[in-house]
C-alpha cells in the first residue's frame, strides 16, 4: 500500500508561518504519498481556492489528495477522496454521497470503530492517537502499539497511523501493523519539510522491506 506510505497532513497552525500551498509543496519534493487539506480555520471558498490547486500538485506528483471533514470541498475540486472522524458525517452516509470510486478514510481509535467504519465503506482507517502528541487537541488517550496491532489482527484494510509519529518510531509503527504513518509535526514543524519528508518515508520504506 505504498500510496499511504507518508500521509501528510496539511495545517497552517503547525507550519511555522508557511503558507498551506508552500507546506504541500516541499512535502511532495519530500516524497508525501499522501496529501490531507484539514484547515478548520478557512472559509469554503478559500478552501475550494486552495483545494484545486493542491489537485494540481498531487496529480503532478503522483500523490492522493484528501479532504478532511468537508464533503462539499472534496466533491467540488475533484479530490482523491475524504477523510472523517467519529464526530463527523456518519461513514455510510458519506459513502453513499462520495460514491463507489472516490476514496473513504475514517478515523477510529478502537477495533469496534475499526470494524464499523469497514462495514460502512472506509477504504482505509487513520488509526490513532498512538504515542501523545500535540499537533491536535481533545484526541483522547494513546492506543500504543499494542492497540494499533489490536486493530490490524481486525481489518484488512489499509491502516494509516497517526499521532505523536516521526523519524525515531516510525519503524516499530509498520511493524505492528501499519501500512503507513499520517504525520504533522513531525514534517511541518521542520525547518527542511523536504527533508524531513525524505528521512520519514525512508524510514517507512526500510521498515516495510524489513517485514
Amino acid at each position: 500500500m505504498e500510496q499511504w506510505d507518508l500521509y501528510v497532513i496539511i495545517t497552517t497552525k503547525s507550519g511555522k508561518g508557511r503558507s498551506t500551498i508552500e507546506l504541500v509543496r516541499q512535502s511532495l519534493i519530500g516524497g508525501a504519498t499522501a496529501i490531507q487539506l484539514r484547515e478548520k480555520e478557512m472559509l469554503a471558498r478559500d478552501l475550494v481556492n486552495i483545494g484545486q490547486k493542491i489537485r494540481e500538485m498531487t496529480l503532478k506528483a503522483g500523490a492522493k489528495f484528501i479532504v478532511n471533514d468537508r464533503l462539499d470541498v472534496a466533491l467540488a475540486v475533484e479530490a482523491d477522496g475524504l477523510h472523517i472522524g467519529q464526530d463527523d458525517l456518519p461513514a455510510k452516509i458519506a459513502r453513499k454521497l462520495l460514491g463507489p470510486d472516490k476514496i473513504l478514510g475514517v478515523s477510529v481509535g478502537t477495533v469496534a470503530e475499526a470494524k464499523q467504519a469497514v462495514a460502512d465503506g472506509a477504504d482505509y482507517i487513520g488509526v490513532g492517537i498512538i504515542y501523545n502528541t500535540n499537533s491536535k487537541d481533545n484526541v483522547g488517550n494513546p492506543i500504543g502499539l499494542k492497540g494499533l496491532n489490536d486493530i490490524r489482527k481486525a481489518v484488512s484494510i489499509p491502516i494509516v497511523a497517526i499521532g505523536g509519529i516521526n523519524h525515531t518510531n516510525a519503524r516499530e509503527v509498520i511493524t505492528a501493523g501499519a501500512d503507513g504513518v499520517s504525520v504533522i509535526s513531525a514534517v511541518l514543524g521542520s525547518d527542511d519539510i523536504a527533508s524531513a519528508a525524505s528521512q520519514l518515508l525512508d524510514q517507512v520504506k526500510s521498515a516495510k522491506a524489513g517485514l
